[in-house]
Order: structure tokens, then sequence, then C-alpha cells
């Protein structure tokens, strides 16, 4: 498949997923990333009947569907009532996914509030690791994405936004259920940045890459390519050097701007010398 089909768009939660998919066909985009947690793509939303219009929809075009989770949920919350509704939500994010034929769902490590680091990252942990039992039990497969940095002063701070941390959770890798998903621009705000991100990572073990622009070491934006300073050329060249030969997904600006963005990032990647036919 050609870098250009491989580059698919994050629809977030702003159209409704059979839109989107129709969408998708029209403008030859066979890789979509959608949040169900809002409005029309709320996951209560999808019954028998309307799942299966959306599978028969995405059948029709050949299109890939993933779900992604939202990072506001807290994968390490540890508190009576409110962490068994965490584990309520991913149980029906997984529950949802044969249903509408997806093929990825993202999942996240959660958040600490500076001083219960520790204990969060264990509580997310052990959650993972019952998540990924009930994935494996329904044939579902995972993305732990690294998440972004937040200002040193902040209370609140994602957690597997380092490369330290991240590693913490990659012996869920022992599950089939479970890989990851490697956003780039998320390693590019951190000193180890994409580079070194790249260089740590078994790409085998790496399901998708997600791409948007930002500034090195600053904070997290979500820009057009061009727009900051990440050198997709190189992160193109690192990602492909080392076998990988999944999906990239776009998340930045717009529809148009992600749609248009693809020849643009093409052409980062050919100059770099990576074969993109």
């Amino acid at each position: 498949m050609k870098l250009r089909d491989r580059i698919g768009i994050d629809l977030r939660r702003h159209i409704r997923i059979e839109d989107g998919v129709e969408w998708a066909a029209k403008n030859e985009v066979r890789f979509l990333d959608i949040q169900l947690d809002t409005a029309a793509n709320a996951v209560t939303s999808f019954d028998a009947k309307r799942a299966a219009a959306v599978r028969s929809v995405r059948e029709k075009h050949d299109i890939h569907i993933g779900l992604h989770t939202s990072s506001a949920v807290n994968v390490a919350e540890y508190a009576p009532h409110a962490s068994e509704g965490v584990d309520a939500y991913l149980k029906a994010y997984i529950d949802v996914y044969p249903q509408l034929g997806a093929e990825w769902i993202v999942v996240h490590a959660g958040y600490h509030f500076t001083s219960d680091r520790d204990v969060r990252m264990k509580a997310g942990l052990e959650r993972l690791k019952r998540i990924a039992d009930y994935a494996e039990k329904k044939k579902v497969r995972l993305l732990l994405e690294n998440l972004n940095k937040e200002p040193a002063d902040a209370e609140v701070h994602y957690l597997a936004h380092t490369l330290e941390e991240w590693r913490y959770y990659w012996g869920l890798l022992s599950s089939p259920a479970v890989r990851l998903s490697f956003t780039a621009n998320h390693a590019h705000l951190v000193p180890e940045g994409v580079r070194g991100f790249a260089e740590a990572v078994d790409f085998s073990m790496v399901g998708e890459v997600r791409i948007a622009d930002c500034h090195r070491n600053g904070h997290e934006v979500h820009l057009k390519p061009g727009a900051g300073d990440l050198d997709f050329g190189e992160m193109f060249r690192l990602a492909e050097g080392k076998g990988f030969k999944g999906h990239y997904t776009s998340a930045f600006g717009t529809l148009d701007d992600m749609l248009a963005a693809r020849d643009v990032l093409v052409e980062h990647a050919r100059t770099a010398g990576v074969n993109v036919d």
C-alpha cells in the first residue's frame, strides 16, 4: 500500500461516524479514528441496527476504523465507585468494537496529581491488565498511546508522556491484545524527542503512528505540518526504517486541513529518501 493511502484521519467527535465513513470513501481516505463519547457518536447510541449499518458502510467502502477513548477519563483512577465507572467505560468500547467492525482502540495510562504519581501508575497498570484480559477474550486490539507533557508547574500530569513512564507499561505487550500507538508530536515535546522514542521502540509492536506539528520541547498543540518544527521527513525515515507497516493518523486542524496535508507529508517522506510507493 502506498504511503499516502496509509495516512488516515482522526474524525474526533465532531461528525457522525456514518457520515465520516462516506466522507472518507469520497476522499480516498482508508483509515479513520473516532471517539465515541458525545452527541451522535456516544457509545450508548449504538444499538444493533445502527451498529450493523456502520459495519455495512465500512465494509462497502473498505474503510478501516479505530476507536479512541478519551484521555479525560482517568485510567489511573482508584477511588471507589469512580474506579468501577472507568472499567465500565473501557469495557463499553471493547463491547461495541466487533459490532462496528473496528480494528483498534487507542487507550491511555491516565494521569496523576503530582504527589500521587506512583500510586496512580500502579492503579493504572492494574486496570490495563484487567482490560487487556477482557480485550483478549473478545479478540480486540488495544493500542496504548504515549501522551503529552503538561507544564512543569501544573498539578495534573498525563502518565506515559516520557519514554521512562511509557516503558513502565510495556509488560502489557505480552498480551496479544495490546500494542502501542506512537504519537510523534507528543515525543517531540520531551527531551527524548522523536528519535529517542523511535530508537527505543520495537515497531513490530506499534499499531499506528499519530502525527501533528508542534514545537520542540514546547507545549501541547496540534498544528498543521509546517506550522511547528517537527521534522516529518526524519519521522517517516525512522519509523519506516524500523519496519513500520501500519497506518498513520493525522490529528490537527479541520478535516480539510488533514486531507490536504497528506500530499505534503508524502513529499516530506520522499525528500527524506523514504519509499512512498
